[in-house]
């Protein structure tokens, strides 16, 4: 694996490498990634993906911003890279995804007002008002369905605070998240989680479409830091 980054890397080309990577991330989407009270990036995915980078042997920016920026400057060209992005077909159509990076468990939360128990099909789910993030996808089937949403939110944490205001009859989302943001508003008592869910979503990094070079060595490098077992020791620092 080592021989293997090293060919990548002369690959690459000295001129590549001179030029930092700009990695962008979603800086609303605690634990995985957001802004600590000294301003630096922390979260999960960050620490994952810097792992890697160093992994890698590349020099780096790592930077933060609402999510749409993110996919904006991704668009653009205007980052090398980005996190963390579902694993949907239509992503897998826009990006080049390298990963993946973790994956989590997609599911329903309601209040505890709700009667609703439980759900076997999206159909269940028709009369209820259901909230989402602005620009996230989620399922694809799920994303498809004729359902009665609202993509008002524009941060999980103001999609959780929403669905304690009764905005919302369900919301949908990572299920480690939105515990957190339950527990951080001092409401835990107050929502369920659905005991189904909606699927297991890999969480990828993505590059543009056509840069195969940075994309096979980060690749590469995530690999071997896997079968290392440095990326779950991170994760056992998270979960503890």
């Amino acid at each position: 694996m080592r021989y293997l980054l090293c060919c990548l890397l002369l690959a690459l080309g000295t001129a590549s490498q001179a030029e930092p990577w700009r990695v962008v991330g979603d800086k609303q989407f605690a634990p995985y990634s957001y802004i600590a009270d000294d301003d630096a990036p922390q979260g999960l995915d960050v620490e994952l993906v810097e792992a890697v980078l160093r992994a890698a042997g590349v020099d780096y920016q790592l930077r933060l911003y609402p999510w749409l920026r993110v996919k904006s400057l991704l668009e653009r060209g205007e980052a090398t890279m980005a996190f963390q992005f579902a694993g949907t077909p239509e992503r897998h159509a826009q990006y080049r995804l390298v990963g993946p990076l973790r994956i989590g468990t997609t599911v329903f939360m309601a209040s505890d007002r709700l009667a609703l128990e439980d759900w076997r099909q999206l159909s269940d789910l028709a009369p209820y008002r259901i909230g989402q993030v602005e620009g996230y996808a989620y399922e694809a089937a799920f994303d498809r369905a004729e359902l009665r949403r609202d993509a008002i939110a524009q941060t999980p944490r103001q999609l959780v605070a929403m669905l304690l205001a009764g905005r919302f009859d369900l919301i949908v989302g990572d299920r480690t998240q939105l515990l957190y943001f339950a527990r951080e508003q001092g409401a835990e008592q107050r929502v369920r989680v659905l005991p189904q869910p909606l699927t297991q979503m890999p969480r990828y990094v993505a590059f543009g479409k056509n840069d195969d070079g940075r994309a096979e060595l980060f690749a590469a490098a995530l690999e071997q830091l896997r079968a290392s077992g440095v990326l779950e020791a991170i994760h056992r620092h998270w979960q503890q």
